[in-house]
């Protein structure tokens, strides 16, 4: 849907309007080197995909050469971007005013995105909404052209055929689990995690990392289930596997991140984070943009501004945070790239 002159402005500078809404398992081992206009529906039958891909980029010879941003510069932490990119995949959407049927995300708003990736410099990026494997490559192919290759990836697909989660990385991906065991029942039918859990271990010139990527049932009403009850259940879900893995490893470094499609204080989010009260809660990057302001997504339909993207990590990575450096991009060209605002969060 085309977005008004009006909202893009206002999503440039929300003022008083945007600070009011502000508030308003089982998994299988491998080793391998906001959607607002979603929907629920009753659950298909499993068919979790996932791809890992180390592709050979043009220009770079090797991988340490990767490991430095600037020529004689040494990495000493890593720049992680969060972002759901709306959409950078095939589907009927609207296109300067007009129905087009099978389109890809339009070319001025790759072409915007990549403009906010490339000046934020991520050494990892987790992206919501994307499609198949084919469009990550081809946002490899601006990043590359704009002089920013991420030449590693790791597509996770849940039951959701349209959107999907990638995690890309200029360092090697190393472990990547498949959660599968990720169904539940509301009002009486079966569902599964739409997107699923995306789950990739990163190693990196200042350690191991393991991030957790979600993208959470969106605040969409549907005709056979309850939004809010399917959101809370995928939540608890992840909250499972997020107690597993510290039950096994209470020393992993662990990066829980995306779209949640709610808000802080929501029984969803407070499933995720945990009670606070012991070493198996998470810790919530609560960032900022330049002018002091929290939000992260703008639903233009209704004109309201809230924080649905988040960043959460473990307890053995709060000494790890450059907090003054983590901020939430609010650059010119984020106005028109996404719906979303990314998260930048410094790892060290």
């Amino acid at each position: 849907m085309k977005r008004s002159l009006l909202n893009r402005i206002s999503r440039i500078a929300p003022g008083l309007l945007g600070a009011f809404f502000l508030s308003l398992g089982g998994c299988k081992d491998k080793d391998q080197s906001g959607d607002w206009a979603g929907h629920g529906s009753p659950a298909p039958e499993p068919s979790a995909e996932v791809a890992t891909a180390t592709p050979e980029v043009e220009g770079v010879k090797s991988t340490e050469a990767l490991v430095t941003r600037d020529a004689g510069s040494e990495v000493a932490d890593v720049r992680f971007v969060a972002y759901n990119v709306e959409n950078w995949l095939t589907m009927d959407r609207y296109v300067d005013g007009q129905s087009r049927k099978g389109a890809p995300k339009p070319e001025k708003e790759r072409q915007a995105i990549t403009e906010v990736l490339v000046k934020a410099r991520p050494d990892i990026l987790g992206v919501s909404e994307i499609g198949t494997e084919d469009d990550v490559r081809d946002l490899q192919g601006y990043l590359e052209r704009a002089g920013h290759p991420m030449p590693h990836f790791h597509l996770n697909r849940g039951s959701d055929p349209t959107r999907s989660l990638v995690l890309l990385s200029r360092f090697p991906i190393g472990k990547t689990l498949v959660h599968d065991d990720l169904s539940y029942r509301s009002n009486g039918r079966e569902y599964q995690m739409q997107r699923g859990i995306l789950d990739a271990t990163v190693t990196t010139p200042v350690g191991d990392f393991r991030f957790l990527g979600v993208h959470l049932k969106s605040k969409r009403e549907v005709d056979d289930g309850d939004q809010a009850d399917m959101r809370l259940h995928e939540a608890h879900l992840l909250r499972r596997e997020i107690d597993g893995i510290i039950k096994e490893s209470p020393d992993a470094r662990l990066v829980v991140y995306g779209d949640f499609n709610d808000t802080r204080q929501s029984p969803a989010i407070r499933a995720v984070r945990g009670s606070g009260r012991n070493d198996r809660s998470l810790a919530m990057v609560a960032i900022k943009d330049s002018r002091g302001e929290y939000w992260t997504h703008h639903w233009s339909y209704e004109d309201i501004y809230s924080r649905i993207d988040f960043v959460m990590i473990s307890n053995p990575l709060k000494g790890s945070i450059d907090w003054d450096r983590c901020r939430i991009l609010d650059d010119e060209a984020v106005t028109s790239a996404s719906d979303h605002r990314p998260l930048l969060v410094i790892l060290r």
